[in-house]
């Protein structure tokens, strides 16, 4: 399998299939390659999208894929794990053997939530051991929440959960106890700290029931809070030579992810990213702006590249048509005239 398109892209989410979306109305080419495993699987719904809030990500997907089949676009499962420059564009080499060429790659491969290392944290992931208020705070307002602490932020986690509930509580756990500031922030705004090491996350079937500590006190809540380390899917872009670079907060790497310019492009001709391989802390919606605007930002591109390609197809045929027989013949006949045969 050689196939060829204007455009592959690389990541069937929110970002992907927003940028194939427009590059296909854009009446490109277009093959989107996707392994099948979205990074918000795992939740029951997506949330703040507008038109569509407390949709099941799965169908929001759905939805999306049928939308850029109607207007042409083409999708191939399979996990794309290099890419390499070709003349003419980019051959994207899949795990099974197959491979295909895109003139231009739109890479959305979003990001791997890396969890901590405390059991039952992540079977209840998504569900009730989260980390965005703004995906999910509405859904545990006013019930026990708990702040597993895992960096410096992990006060400022609490603080603003508590806009969520009236009942937090901030679990120490290996961090170092809270500046004098910090403890008089959490004291006044009615949040518990529990000292010590968690064990585990406790549960009853699928509920969260409990925060267990090494001493063995479990402590009830109905919720966890943890701050994964967001790391970019990137395997692929390092193929081609693309950078990954840290994000640190507070003095702490929270992540990594691959730079690019507000519109998409890379320091690889050619090669666009979106969504969460480049902006760590998307949503949903705004990965899917971000696409469009990938999606437009590379339309543009082949447009110069489809025009300039023009142009020195044209001047080539113009060149041969002055140096034909047939141009010759017009060219004397301009000149000469009925002189043409004789002087």
């Amino acid at each position: 399998m050689d196939e060829r398109y204007d455009v592959v892209v690389i990541g069937g989410g929110a970002a992907g299939l927003s940028g194939a979306l427009a590059l296909s109305r854009a009446r490109r080419s277009v093959l989107v390659v996707d392994g099948g495993a979205p990074r918000n699987a795992p939740a029951t719904h997506a949330h703040n999208y507008l038109g569509r809030e407390g949709i099941p990500p799965l169908e929001l997907l759905a939805i999306g894929r049928g939308e850029v089949a109607g207007y042409g676009g083409q999708f191939l499962d399979g996990d794309a794990v290099s890419a390499t420059p070709v003349d003419g564009g980019f051959r994207v080499e899949l795990a099974d053997g197959r491979a295909v060429h895109g003139r231009r790659l739109l890479v959305t491969t979003g990001l791997v939530d890396e969890l901590p290392e405390v059991p039952g944290v992540r079977e209840l992931w998504g569900n009730h051991v989260l980390h965005c208020p703004y995906c999910h705070g509405w859904e545990v307002r006013d019930q026990a929440i708990g702040v597993l602490a895992t960096s410096p932020m992990s006060v400022h986690q609490a603080l603003m959960w508590r806009q969520w509930s009236e009942d937090v509580t901030l679990f120490l756990h290996a961090q170092a106890e809270p500046t004098d500031d910090e403890w008089e922030q959490l004291a006044a705004r009615g949040i518990s700290v529990v000292v010590g090491a968690v064990a585990a996350v406790e549960s009853d079937g699928d509920r969260l029931t409990g925060v267990r500590l090494t001493s063995g006190q479990v402590v009830a809540r109905d919720a966890l809070v943890v701050a994964p380390t967001f790391t970019a899917r990137s395997a692929l872009l390092q193929s081609l030579g693309l950078p990954v670079e840290p994000l640190e907060v507070m003095g702490r790497v929270v992540g990594s992810a691959v730079p690019s310019t507000p519109v998409g492009s890379t320091d690889v001709p050619g090669v666009w990213v979106a969504g969460n391989v480049t902006d760590l802390m998307a949503q949903v919606i705004g990965a899917a702006a971000a696409g469009l605007k990938a999606g437009a930002g590379l339309n543009g591109d082949l447009i110069a590249e489809d025009t300039r390609l023009a142009v020195a197809a044209r001047r080539a045929t113009t060149a041969r048509q002055v140096f034909s027989a047939a141009g010759e013949r017009e060219l004397c006949d301009q000149v000469l005239g009925d002189r043409r045969h004789g002087i």
